[in-house]
């Protein structure tokens, strides 16, 4: 497995930092164009929420993206956390490229 060497940016921190600080627009007013409540936008932008698929295809609308671009964000700074933080899954063994390929 390839292992990112630097802490991918969290989405929350795109959103506030590239779009609603230069855009002078608030949380509230934010999530009122998103369709969403205060609090569940204020915990993505705090960086304690997840982009869904439904927030990602709400951002891409409001801001022309796609939601891919907001997926991909959220997996590779939640892959990143996940290889970081927890080190649980490297005791899972490896199976044998024998058994894998077996055709039978």
């Amino acid at each position: 497995m390839k292992e990112m060497k630097r802490q991918p940016t969290h989405p929350g921190k795109i959103i506030r930092e590239d779009y609603l600080t230069p855009l002078s627009i608030t949380i509230k007013d934010m999530a009122s164009t998103l369709g969403v409540s205060r609090k569940t936008l204020s915990k993505i932008i705090n960086e304690k929420g997840s982009i869904t698929p439904d927030m990602a295809l709400r951002l891409s609308r409001a801001f022309d993206t796609t939601p891919d671009l907001w997926l991909t964000l959220q997996k590779n700074y939640a892959l990143w956390q996940a290889e970081h933080v927890s080190k649980a899954w490297q005791m899972v063994k490896p199976i044998s490229p024998q058994l894998l390929h077996h055709q039978g």
